[in-house]
C-alpha cells in the first residue's frame, strides 16, 4: 500500500479509507484502527479523523464517543428507505435525459452498454459493474439537473457496498442486463417516461440483490431471505 504525500488534504485520506470499505478490505461492524491506517497512510491521526467524519456524513462509517470508529453495518431498512428515494431520482434523470442528451450522447451510452455486454458474456463481475456504473451515470448527467445529481451521488455512495455486490445470482443478473437492453431501446427513441420507468423498476429490482449481501445486519437479511 503506498504513502499518501503530506501535501495531499484529508479528502484523500477519505478516499482511501472508502475504496478499502467497498472492496471489503475494512469489513462491516468492523473497528476502524487509527494507527494501522495512518501508518498504512503516512499520515497523522488529524486528516484522518477529519476524513472518518466524511465517511461518516456519507453513512459509510460510524463514530464511536471516545471509542474511535467502525465501518457501518447497513439494515434492510435502510437500503430499502435509500433505494425509494434514489429510484424516484433516477427515473426523473431518465426523463429528463431524453430532453436534452444528443445524439453523440447517446451514442456514447450505446458503446458503453456493448462493452457491458462483452463483459456480460465474459462472466467479468468486476469490470461489467464498472461500465454498467457508467452508463448509469451517464444518463443522470445527461439529465442536466445539477441538484439531482448532487442528491443522487450522496445516496448512492451510501449503498453502494450493496448495489454493486459480489453476490450477483445468474437469475439477477439476466435480469440486469435485459433491464438495460430496454433503457438502450427506451434512450434511443427518446421516449423519457419509458425510460423513467425501467430505471425505477430496474433499481427495485436490485433491492432483492440486497438481501443476499454481507454488508446488511444478519437478522435483517435472514428476515428479507426469508420474506
Amino acid at each position: 500500500m503506498s504513502k499518501i504525500q503530506p501535501r495531499t488534504l484529508y479528502r484523500e485520506v477519505a478516499d482511501r479509507t472508502r475504496d478499502l470499505i467497498e472492496l471489503g478490505e475494512l469489513a462491516p461492524g468492523e473497528r476502524i484502527s487509527e494507527k494501522q491506517l495512518c501508518e498504512s497512510f503516512g499520515v497523522s491521526r488529524t486528516p484522518l479523523r477529519e476524513a472518518l467524519k466524511v465517511l461518516a456524513s456519507e453513512g459509510l462509517v460510524e463514530l464511536l464517543p471516545n471509542r474511535g470508529a467502525r465501518v457501518k453495518q447497513l439494515t434492510m431498512k435502510q437500503v430499502k428507505d435509500t433505494y425509494d428515494l434514489m429510484s424516484a431520482l433516477e427515473g426523473l434523470s431518465g426523463e429528463l435525459a431524453c430532453q436534452h442528451i444528443s445524439d453523440e450522447g447517446i451514442e456514447a451510452i450505446c458503446v458503453l452498454h456493448e462493452r457491458m455486454l462483452e463483459h456480460y458474456r465474459n462472466r467479468e463481475l468486476a469490470e461489467y459493474f464498472r461500465v454498467n456504473q457508467a452508463i448509469h451515470e451517464s444518463i443522470l448527467a445527461a439529465s442536466n439537473n445539477d441538484v439531482l445529481l448532487e442528491m443522487y451521488n450522496n445516496l448512492s455512495q451510501r449503498v453502494k457496498r450493496v448495489r454493486y455486490s459480489k453476490k450477483m445470482t445468474e437469475t439477477f443478473w439476466q435480469q440486469a442486463v435485459q433491464d438495460h437492453e430496454e433503457m438502450i431501446a427506451a434512450l434511443k427513441k427518446r421516449d423519457g417516461k419509458r425510460l423513467g420507468h425501467v430505471l425505477r423498476e430496474h433499481l427495485c429490482n436490485k433491492l432483492e440483490v440486497a438481501s443476499l449481501t454481507d454488508v446488511l445486519d444478519d437478522e435483517e437479511r435472514l428476515s428479507a431471505a426469508n420474506s
